[in-house]
């Protein structure tokens, strides 16, 4: 009579074989975080796209050999990307110095992204994007989770800062120049030309807070509670002569609506196919400039008539765009004046 044993041997191996491999395959999908500060690359061992923080959540996607492939999500300063010519991607990072990425606008920062990393964009809000990339780490720098673990209340006496000292004197930036950042992992706040010097005032391991003093245009004219005088004194030209210190200032023309239109990829200055309105200042002869239109504002503007006039405030997004030098700014409010056409 032949063994039973020998029978179960038969098939129990193979079984045991498949439930390993599945088990593998699972472990494959997951959501993890890191360890410890880490490098994260575009291939196993390649480029750094990034440096990341301890804590910083990752959804892991794949695995090769000791790599891990997982799809990195947070928010970025929008003035710090552009519009890439990749047609995989939406973003790039433009600023020299990188910039950071964080868990949510102006939160916490989950690390730092390198100058020309390419990213895609899923959605943005005022100011901000929230981006997302597919990279690798090392897997040992990384620890899965089954849900994102929650927040402990901090214990016992807050540590106190680093201490600083109070060096005197200047510092030479170097030839490259040099970002100035509103704090030692903050935002790009402006950047200092080639060669400038500038005072210290305090040290923290390698960061030096540095004090500028300059000076900028700022005309005399009436207070005004809204800043509304001052608006409607500057013009397309005005705006033109120092693109990158208008940027950022609200303006309110009555401008000539000429059509509705998408920004192609060649438009730098937009995303692509980001809608905006081709209008003109002054009327049939004046300058042309492009009203960037918010998604949420698309029903408002979607009945305009082409030449008939309307009061935009907006705030300008650069006072001339790379490609043809015109004046892009950013709706804040409309109002038809057929009346006045």
């Amino acid at each position: 009579m032949p063994s039973q044993k020998g029978s179960t041997d038969g098939w129990f191996l193979p079984v045991l074989i498949l439930l390993l491999l599945c088990a593998e395959a699972v472990d494959a999908q997951g959501t993890a975080r890191f360890r410890t500060e880490e490098n994260f690359r575009g291939v196993p061992n390649g480029e750094v796209l990034a440096r990341l923080d301890g804590g910083t959540p990752l959804q892991i996607v794949g695995r090769q050999g000791d790599w891990v492939q997982g799809d990195l999500e947070g928010w970025m300063w929008t003035r710090s990307l552009q519009v890439s010519s990749d047609a995989a991607f939406d973003l790039v990072v433009t600023e020299p110095e990188g910039e950071n990425l964080r868990d949510g606008p102006s939160g916490t920062i989950l690390g730092r992204l390198g100058r020309g990393t390419l990213l895609e964009e899923v959605r943005r809000v005022p100011g901000w994007i929230l981006v997302r990339r597919r990279g690798w780490v090392w897997g040992p720098s990384v620890a899965e989770v089954a849900e994102p673990p929650a927040v402990a209340s901090p214990t016992g006496p807050i540590p106190a800062p680093p201490s600083t000292s109070r060096p005197t004197g200047f510092t030479d930036v170097g030839a490259g120049g040099a970002a100035i950042l509103t704090a030692p992992d903050g935002d790009t706040l402006a950047r200092a030309a080639p060669r400038s010097e500038l005072e210290v005032t305090a040290r923290q391991g390698n960061w030096v807070r540095v004090r500028v003093e300059g000076w900028i245009w700022q005309p005399d004219v009436p207070e005004s509670a809204d800043d509304s005088n001052e608006s409607e004194a500057l013009s397309p030209d005005d705006v033109a002569v120092d693109p990158e210190a208008s940027a950022g200032r609200v303006i309110s023309w009555r401008l000539q609506f000429i059509s509705q239109e998408k920004a192609e990829a060649v438009r730098t200055d937009f995303f692509e196919d980001e809608p905006f309105l081709l209008c003109r200042f002054g009327g049939d002869d004046g300058q042309f400039v492009y009203v960037a239109v918010p998604p949420d504002r698309l029903a408002e503007v979607a009945g305009f008539v082409p030449l008939e006039y309307l009061t935009v405030t907006a705030r300008v997004r650069t006072g001339a765009s790379v490609l043809t030098g015109t004046p892009i700014v950013d709706l804040l409010s409309v109002e038809r004046e057929r009346e006045r056409r």
